[in-house]
């Protein structure tokens, strides 16, 4: 696993200013009489791992209850408990750059509906919390929801079969792919940047490094940094760090991503005049080899082929 070197957060309400509308649905089980303006934070940290090396964990700092506001700003509809996620890489020392994530509990219960779906014997264990009809904003009940959710997350993450579940992996990054998605089909690649770099930063706490998961949104970053008019100014910096995850990578699968890669590269190098040399090379070797480097699809169709999204190409 490797951790990330700068921390980053999204908000339900970062979300909202990007996309100019609602990044997640109304909860269903809130009523709005039982609304009240409050904020749940944990008494403690969790405590830090005594045994060596990186551990990785979950923990919620705190909720918090958000009313919808319409086009006018006025207050409307059914409240809900939004739950600050951390993922930390904790050693002696904790995580200097935790990343987190929104969630609700309509997220975990779908989540844990999935998971005991797939892997009955697996999540028989869980203890989750159920549905309440009235005072989901008490104090109380979000500091038990809290404290059930941090578990249930550890369990996932010790278990291998449900780590790498495709439904934990919707949990990470589902909301934040989409809106990031509608976010470069409106060509606003500055919107997009950052919420695919938190996503990156997350996976990459949790996953391998090669893995295709982390592989994939870090391509996707990349090629959100590159294809608007002006680059984006971490540009190099993400191009360098995919470049470097592509050595070795076995993964047929993502193989079809390394020549689009190296294009982007390749006309991002010349842009900043940089030396292109390198780049040019491996290519011919590819080249000599039979495989097409020419012609092809560039980055974003290339993942787009690979793990189609909402947005258009």
């Amino acid at each position: 696993m490797h951790s990330a070197v700068i921390g980053h957060h999204i908000t339900v309400d970062s979300l909202n200013e990007a996309t100019g509308g609602n990044a997640v649905e109304d909860d269903p089980d809130s009523p709005v009489e039982a609304f009240e303006q409050s904020i749940w934070q944990r008494p403690t940290s969790r405590p830090l791992p005594t045994e060596n090396g990186p551990v990785l964990c979950f923990e919620i700092p705190y909720a918090r209850v958000l009313p919808p506001a319409d086009e006018s700003n006025t207050v409307s509809g059914k409240k809900y408990v939004v739950y600050e996620v951390n993922v930390r890489m904790d050693s002696r020392e904790p995580d200097p750059n935790p990343t987190s994530i929104e969630r609700r509990y309509t997220h975990f219960l779908k989540l844990y509906e999935s998971l005991k779906k797939d892997h009955p014997t697996l999540v028989q264990c869980v203890v989750f919390p159920k549905k309440v009809l009235m005072g989901n904003f008490t104090a109380e009940l979000v500091g038990e929801r809290s404290a059930a959710f941090e578990i249930f997350l550890d369990y996932i993450i010790s278990v291998p079969s449900l780590r790498d579940s495709e439904h934990f992996l919707e949990f990470l990054q589902g909301d934040e792919l989409r809106k990031a998605c509608q976010l470069l089909d409106e060509r606003r690649n500055e919107f997009a940047v950052p919420i695919l770099e938190n996503t990156f930063r997350i996976l990459n706490k949790i996953f391998l490094d090669k893995s295709k998961c982390v592989l994939l949104v870090l391509c996707r970053l990349v090629a959100a940094c590159t294809t608007s008019p002006i680059p984006h100014p971490l540009a190099e910096q993400w191009a360098e760090l995919a470049l470097r995850r592509y050595e070795h990578v076995c993964d047929t699968d993502l193989l079809v991503l390394y020549i689009p890669l190296l294009q982007t590269c390749l006309h991002l190098w010349w842009q900043r005049g940089r030396d292109r040399t390198l780049l040019e090379e491996r290519l011919d070797q590819m080249g000599k080899k039979g495989i097409k480097v020419k012609g092809g699809p560039t980055l974003a169709k290339a993942i787009h082929a690979l793990e189609p999204r909402a947005e258009t190409i």
